[in-house]
């Protein structure tokens, strides 16, 4: 599919026509990555909202066509809003709301903050970063699915008051990371930035968290004490558990003696769950722990000191949270097997 990356469609407090019936049709009327001014009854603050960076993410599209469809004349939110649809294209493409980006294409969400002339997707990421720049924001929301079934958490590189309180407007875990991967949230808007995973893209739960979510963004007033009155969970420094190069990997329900990695198929049943010490989470070949890296911050592979083998089987050696384990082998294979914090980093 041919991509023109130098084009941006703008519209202004659209109505029903130009919203369509349903989300679906919604998405098919439009041809590039498309922003979505909101007047608000204080004209001087935006909060700004992101969503489809992933094609495969629809929680963020379906919450907001949801909301401005539902979104009357005498009830405007309380500061403009600009919504930012990302991957049209990746989105659109058949079957529907299956690609995380386009086969020949590159993920978005790796594009950010490069400073070299932009072209292909680091121009369009460079484009929204401006987008977002233009409207001075007081907070950016970055609306995402996880890659498999798990609750709602957020993610925030910044370590502040702020990140707890936007992260209650939505669920009640935050994640604070350290990791520079070219994300949307880890680019310095002059305000706080938050990814918010609303749960599996099939969930009708997360599409509900994301639109709850977005109702109290866009009605509260002063959005940085709403962690005072609901606990946030927070996890701190987590490592990506990937594959070595050129390692195969499985999903089973028992051990058949495959090459490279097979992990246990019900692998996303423990997002967010706590994992004790030599808890089996799968089997590895010969070349054993090889098979694996986990870099901490300086690059250096821990994964002896948070797992090891029990004959074959993959089990941690210490207590750990695992979050955005998915048994999609694409994204598995190109992003990480999944995500996971020392249970001594989770604070309450």
């Amino acid at each position: 599919m041919a991509v023109d990356f130098s084009d941006v469609c703008f519209l202004k407090d659209p109505g029903f026509d130009s919203l369509k019936s349903d989300y679906e049709q919604f998405l098919l009327s439009l041809y590039a990555p498309t922003v979505i001014d909101i007047s608000g009854r204080d004209q001087s603050r935006t909060r700004v909202v992101t969503t489809l960076i992933h094609g495969n993410e629809p929680s963020g599209l379906i919450a907001m066509h949801r909301y401005l469809t539902q979104l009357h004349a005498d009830q405007r939110p309380i500061t403009n809003l600009r919504f930012i649809i990302c991957s049209i294209e990746a989105a659109s493409a058949s079957p529907r709301f299956s690609h995380r980006y386009l086969p020949d294409g590159l993920d978005l969400n790796r594009c950010f903050g490069y400073h070299k002339q932009p072209a292909g997707y680091y121009l369009r990421a460079r484009q929204i970063e401006h987008i977002i720049e233009q409207a001075r924001p007081e907070v950016v929301v970055d609306l995402h699915n996880t890659s498999g079934y798990s609750p709602a958490f957020a993610v925030s590189v910044m370590k502040n008051e702020m990140a707890l309180s936007l992260a209650a407007v939505f669920c009640r875990a935050l994640v604070l990371s350290h990791i520079r991967l070219g994300a949307l949230m880890e680019q310095d808007f002059g305000c706080e930035a938050i990814t918010i995973e609303c749960g599996g893209n099939t969930d009708s739960q997360a599409h509900e968290v994301a639109y709850l979510g977005l109702v109290k963004l866009a009605t509260l007033d002063d959005l940085s004490a709403q962690h005072i009155n609901q606990t946030v969970t927070t996890y701190l420094n987590p490592l990506r558990l990937q594959l070595a190069d050129r390692t195969a990997l499985h999903f089973a329900k028992q051990d058949f003696g495959l090459a490279g990695v097979t992990l246990c198929d019900n692998i996303e049943q423990y997002n967010f769950g706590q994992i004790y010490p030599e808890q089996m989470l799968g089997w590895v070949d010969t070349h054993g722990l090889n098979n694996l890296q986990l870099l901490d911050a300086s690059g250096v592979n821990v994964v002896n000191d948070y797992f090891q083998l029990r004959g074959n089987q993959l089990v941690p050696k210490q207590a750990i949270h695992v979050f955005m384990a998915t048994k999609n082998s694409q994204i598995a294979k190109s992003d990480c097997l999944f995500y996971l914090v020392s249970h001594k980093n989770q604070l309450t």
